[in-house]
């Protein structure tokens, strides 16, 4: 999983207002990056998964994921954005930083399983986070998540 990651699926200052701002822009961004194929169908996916419940976590983050047959690849996109998000979390602190996951139905209990599961482990990580929050450099940034994602 080296390079699962890649810079161009890192995107800093994202304008969005709100989670339905957030969701549209990871959805509109699966497209362009040929993770998947339907916007609608993958935005449609990351609102099922946020009305079962919040994905904002702690500090800052939030972890939206969406399973659906449009996903071709399982990936990974990271969202900063331009200002804190009003976003339900665990701590009630606004989001700064959504690491998304879009995995195919047919990996949902696989992939998808073992993403989020290193996700919310890096997440418990504070010098992880303080890095991720601290970093304008696409690259860096990308490369800091595959490490922890190959990491066991």
């Amino acid at each position: 999983m080296s390079e699962f990651i890649e810079a161009s699926h890192v995107f800093l200052d994202s304008p969005a207002q709100d989670v339905g701002q957030a969701l549209d822009f990871l959805s509109s961004k699966a497209v362009e990056l040929g993770i998947a194929s339907d916007k609608q169908e993958v935005k449609k996916a990351f609102e099922e998964r946020e009305s079962e419940g919040t994905t904002g976590m702690l500090d800052g983050f939030a972890i939206p994921h969406a399973k659906c047959d449009a996903i071709h690849k399982a990936s990974v996109i990271i969202v900063k954005f331009a200002n804190d998000m009003a976003w339900e979390s665990l701590d009630g602190k606004p989001i700064k930083v959504a690491i998304s996951l879009l995995v195919p139905s047919a990996e949902a209990g696989t992939t998808h399983i073992q993403l989020l599961s290193k996700v919310a482990v890096m997440l418990m990580d504070e010098n992880f986070r303080k890095q991720v929050l601290a970093s304008s450099d696409k690259q860096a940034i990308a490369s800091l998540i595959n490490e922890r994602l190959e990491s066991k």
